[in-house]
């Protein structure tokens, strides 16, 4: 038999939802679901729709085994609910398929008397709650950059000038072998004034935000990156036309989507390697901000995406931080610069990686009701 639309009648005869049931699963804002004996989904609410991906007519025709593995812990954790016919919690779970990737998964199961043998789970996705507190952190670590920043730049880069300068001099009355250490001098005092710069760009500067419309950026980049860096790699462009503008900076986004982009170029295989870049609107993700009873709303969406090696797991959870690289030769910078801006702007960033696939998800802001800035485009 068929399994019936979600929300409505269950089961066979004469049992159905309380519709007082259906209206409080709905409105709640953790994704829940309603399993019936056969671990097939007989409910859905909108927050289950966004953590599956998948509408609640899509998973009305499927069963759990066909999102996850059946030896994942969320199976062991429905049949400990039936058996004990009581409540069972597990946390920190990781539900990974070719269709679906969610880590740090609080699962909360429970029977539901309304239709025998059910199980009504709710799922608390603790991935973006976590990448929203170490970028955090990182913010506070970033001043500590900033302060260090400004210091390098008044202290070091005037001497600086100094050591270059003199060596300038000295090589025009030097011999041949101390002309050498003339010119090693300038070069380690350029390269040195080099990273006093890009240390500079952690420094607190104004941030002005405005309306910005998101695919004129991505062309932007692409092209930038077309005829670079990425000038041998397939990439795809998903956009969802219907997309308003976000409420950013449009130099910060450039930035941001290069540094991702260029990320993306260098570790996929230069024969096969492809890059996806997306957008689209997502609800439901919204911060806390400091200081203040507001939560800013963040559903537009802006995707990076390659199939790469993956990012090693021992460095996953500390690549927002400065100096932390994989690349052979890489400094560290351009993950916490992108960190520091999408913090800056009031945004969120998110990464979720595994071998062949690897996803960076901006989250911006629209714009806030009540204003009505001037859109901002650029000729190119």
């Amino acid at each position: 038999m068929n399994a019936p639309a979600l929300g409505r009648r269950v089961g066979a005869g004469d049992s159905s939802f309380v519709p007082d049931a259906v209206a409080l699963l709905s409105a709640l804002p953790v994704p829940v679901v309603v399993l019936d004996l056969e671990n097939r989904f007989r409910f859905a609410n909108s927050a289950a729709e966004q953590f599956f991906q998948l509408s609640a007519s899509s998973l009305s025709q499927i069963g759990l085994d066909e999102l996850i593995p059946s030896d994942s812990r969320l199976f062991s954790l429905v049949s400990q609910v039936r058996g004990q016919d009581a409540p069972v919690s597990d946390h920190n779970m990781t539900l990974e398929s070719p269709r679906l990737h969610r880590s740090g998964v609080a699962a909360h199961g429970a029977p539901f008397p309304e239709l025998p043998g059910a199980v009504v789970l709710s799922l608390q996705d603790g991935s973006k709650a976590q990448s929203l507190e170490r970028q955090l952190d990182f913010r506070g670590a970033a001043r500590g950059a900033s302060a260090m920043a400004a210091m390098l730049a008044h202290e070091v880069k005037n001497p600086l000038s100094g050591i270059r300068g003199a060596a300038q001099l000295l090589e025009q009355s030097a011999n041949e072998a101390d002309r050498e250490l003339c010119v090693l001098i300038q070069d380690e005092a350029d390269r040195i004034r080099s990273l006093v710069e890009r240390m500079e760009m952690f420094s607190e500067q104004p941030v002005e935000r405005t309306s910005v419309n998101i695919h004129e950026v991505l062309d932007h980049v692409r092209r930038i990156a077309m005829r670079g860096f990425a000038s041998g790699l397939r990439v795809v462009q998903d956009y969802d036309p219907s997309l308003p503008p976000v409420f950013g900076n449009r130099d910060f986004l450039i930035q941001i989507l290069l540094n991702l982009v260029k990320n993306a170029a260098e570790a996929v295989d230069p024969q096969n390697g492809e890059i996806h870049l997306s957008t689209a609107y997502h609800h439901g993700v919204r911060i806390a901000v400091p200081g203040s009873p507001e939560r800013v709303h963040l559903p537009l969406r802006v995707s990076v995406r390659d199939n790469g090696p993956g990012i090693p797991e021992e460095v996953e959870a500390t690549i927002w931080e400065p100096f932390i690289s994989t690349k052979r030769g890489g400094q560290g910078l351009g993950l916490a610069l992108v960190a520091k801006l999408v913090a800056d702007m009031g945004a969120l960033i998110e990464c979720d990686s595994r071998p062949g696939r690897t996803v960076f998800r901006l989250s911006l802001p629209m714009i806030p009701a009540g204003s009505m800035p001037t859109l901002k485009t650029r000729d190119e």
